[in-house]
């Protein structure tokens, strides 16, 4: 590999960013802005997902789309409107949700007679008030209720893309939101067996795409009894660590047993004839994922995009003074770019005439584009381009006739050097802790993974929680025998839970 110039900075002019070290939620929020992510709606609490930022919700659909059919889902969708009167036919269900549902009282709209505008027409009241879904367990298990008769119909593994309502009051582009994308997985089964299987079958799919695609590194656990999904019997999870010290649930897989056959009456004749009810399973991520990209990787320049999910690999910038130097570089730039291509890459020329090379610079490192080329005059002259990396903001100059190869090893290299990165700091800001005093300081001044004993009990972790503002994330599945007393009550402890402050 032919490289002319030695590697070294970038130091082109951009739009500064407020650093994560002075102001973590306003750098968290200027990039969600500046990168044109997304922005805030007139509709309180809703967002607005621009096409960049859609873009890249796209690639991951895409990527977990292609891993769900692989798995043997296939995809439907259920209305947006649920009957208030299923969502009562599961206790803990409608305990867990009410407090965030939107509701539908009436169909009509009519002029005001003093002429002020649109009022609620009283004459247009539903029989029964329609709940927009917070999620599709009730409108599905009622569908399943027609479905399933025998063993035969057994299983089904379905999937639906949509979008949810939960009433927010606090919101926050993307983590938190009163409405968001996501997808959610509604499987039913004839054994407890099976649907345990498939409950951690999904957890280990959206490990694998977390870590493999997102280059983010997650813990497996399983949630405690007060952190589950509402009317599951278990609730599998990944937990993140953000730069911030913080974590983010970024996935969620749930075993629920029989709960909704029984609410909705869903039974199936076994091979021996019997009547049993059916087994349950949902799972889902949502549009949050996009948040913990941001977070888990970006730095004080902007978005950092791992390339197996970046809608731009390759951006290549002309730099040229007058017509013939650009048709020239065109030349050059329009077959370096369908070489690439022709690998898989997606690329883009930006010979925009009315923006400068250093304007452009900024704009696709702010971005997170993972490879930028700079193609100028000596570059054609001596036979080079420009390779900036996003990851390290490096650039070296490599022979045109190596280019290609150079630049599509790269994104192998960027991909494995971000997860590295994002390990290395969830590594750093992991701790074992064995007392209460220890804990508390580590949480309120370093923040991070805590691992600690705790006594199994709701009451204490509930303590903790009012004490500190740490939750307990997960109960890692791949925890060892590992005795101790509870950092709290001094009560036996099986083993380590992970602690901490989350979003």
């Amino acid at each position: 590999m032919a490289i002319f110039v030695a590697s070294n900075k970038m130091t082109f002019k951009m739009a500064k960013l407020t650093s994560r070290a002075e102001n973590y939620s306003q750098w968290y929020n200027e990039i969600v802005a500046k990168a044109d992510l997304a922005e805030n709606s007139d509709v309180r609490g809703c967002m607005i997902i621009k096409p960049y930022g859609y873009s890249i919700w796209e690639q991951m659909q895409a990527e977990l789309d292609r891993m769900f059919k692989q798995t043997g889902h296939s995809n439907a969708y259920f209305p947006l409107f649920i009957p208030k009167s299923y969502l009562s036919k599961e206790a803990d269900h409608v305990e867990g949700f009410a407090k965030e549902c939107a509701v539908v009282t009436h169909y009509r709209l009519k002029a005001a007679e003093d002429g002020s505008g649109l009022i609620v027409d009283p004459d247009a009241k539903l029989e029964e008030e329609l709940i927009i879904r917070p999620t599709s367990e009730t409108i599905i298990w009622n569908s399943y209720k027609n479905w399933i008769q025998s063993y035969r119909d057994l299983p089904i593994l379905l999937n639906q893309w949509a979008n949810v309502v939960r009433w927010e009051m606090r919101t926050r582009l993307f983590l938190r939101t009163a409405e968001f994308l996501w997808q959610e997985g509604h499987t039913a089964h004839s054994t407890k067996d099976e649907a345990v299987k498939e409950a951690e079958q999904m957890l280990d799919v959206y490990a694998t795409f977390a870590q493999e695609f997102m280059a983010m590194p997650v813990i497996k656990g399983l949630k405690t009894a007060s952190e589950r999904f509402a009317g599951a019997l278990e609730t599998y999870c990944i937990e993140a660590l953000m730069q911030d010290g913080k974590a983010l649930q970024a996935g969620t897989s749930h075993f629920l047993g029989q709960n909704f056959a029984k609410a909705f009456d869903v039974k199936f004749a076994t091979k021996e004839g019997t009547q049993e009810y059916v087994w349950a399973t949902s799972w889902g991520v949502s549009t949050r994922l996009m948040g913990a990209l941001i977070m888990t990787h970006s730095d004080d320049f902007g978005l950092v995009i791992p390339p197996k999910l970046a809608p731009i690999h390759v951006v290549i910038v002309p730099i040229y003074k007058g017509e013939e130097q650009l048709q020239s570089i065109s030349d050059y730039a329009l077959r370096l770019k369908e070489q690439l291509q022709i690998r898989g890459l997606i690329v883009k020329y930006d010979d925009r005439d009315t923006h400068k090379p250093g304007f452009k610079f900024a704009e696709y490192e702010m971005k997170g584009v993972p490879v930028r080329v700079a193609i100028g005059p000596k570059d054609l002259e001596n036979g080079s381009v420009e390779v900036a990396r996003r990851d390290t903001l490096e650039k070296s100059s490599i022979a045109q006739g190596e280019a290609v190869e150079y630049i599509f090893g790269l994104m192998d290299v960027i991909q494995k050097n971000i997860y590295d990165k994002a390990l290395k700091h969830r590594e750093d800001n992991s701790h074992r802790v064995d007392s209460y005093d220890e804990f508390k300081r580590i949480i309120a001044n370093e923040g991070g993974f805590v691992y600690a004993h705790w006594d199994g009990t709701a009451e204490t972790e509930e303590q903790i929680k009012q004490e500190t503002k740490a939750t307990i994330r997960c109960i890692p599945l791949d925890r060892y025998d590992d005795p101790g007393v509870c950092i709290k009550t001094g009560k036996p402890s099986n083993g380590r839970v992970v602690f901490a402050k989350a979003y």
